[in-house]
């Protein structure tokens, strides 16, 4: 099934925000809105996509600062994310804005979801999988319907590194230990799309990646 994945990458923390939308429809969701939503609107008007669900991986500042603002444009959109991180959305201390001199907050969850949840979003099935570590109620999103598979994967697993563990509620052990159950259960040429830098393959990362290594 041909899906389109649109990057913004969004300042200061140079965060991964995508579009993604299948071909041939309108509907549209955002994963991980950051610091910039004003790319983010441009992005969904210059290709006249409605944006149908804002979803996040995790709880942290550079993933949902711009929440608020998509929420604004598009108030009966909601905003979904792991139950585990809800309550980052609402509390600056816990969502790391305040420690880093911002004080960057979301409107609530409209919906949380868990492992073994399928979200069924624009058309499109996002398998969720729970894989704490980076932050204790990060989530992944697996799309099964393209060829290959795709993983929208926040902060959990980057090209050659993986997401800080040294956040509050972060674990290395939790995080290496889910990626090797979750993503390395999946095909070698899954996509992971992550929330910073180039994406990569599950099979790559399996080969060359240290910090999962046994």
């Amino acid at each position: 099934m041909p899906v389109q994945i649109f990057t913004v990458e969004s300042q200061p923390f140079a965060e991964n925000s995508y579009v993604v939308w299948k071909d041939g429809s309108p509907d549209a969701f955002v994963i991980d809105p950051g610091f910039e939503p004003d790319l983010i609107l441009e992005a969904l008007a210059e290709r006249d996509l409605k944006l149908v669900a804002i979803v996040c991986t995790h709880g942290h500042c550079d993933h949902i600062a711009g929440n608020a603002a998509l929420k604004q444009a598009h108030p009966d959109v909601p905003i979904i994310i792991g139950a585990g991180d809800a309550a980052m959305l609402t509390d600056s201390t816990q969502n790391l804005s305040a420690p880093f001199g911002f004080d960057i907050t979301s409107p609530p969850a409209d919906r949380t979801v868990s492992e073994g949840e399928t979200l069924t979003v624009a058309g499109l099935a996002l398998d969720v999988f729970e894989i704490p570590g980076h932050s204790p109620g990060h989530v992944v999103y697996v799309i099964r319907e393209t060829q290959p598979t795709t993983v929208l994967g926040g902060d959990v697993l980057f090209r050659g590194s993986v997401g800080r563990t040294d956040f509050p509620g972060g674990s290395h052990e939790q995080l290496k230990s889910g990626i090797r159950r979750v993503l390395w259960a999946l095909p070698d040429n899954t996509v992971v799309y992550p929330g910073h830098g180039p994406v990569t393959t599950v099979g790559h990362e399996k080969r060359t990646n240290p910090f999962v290594a046994d």
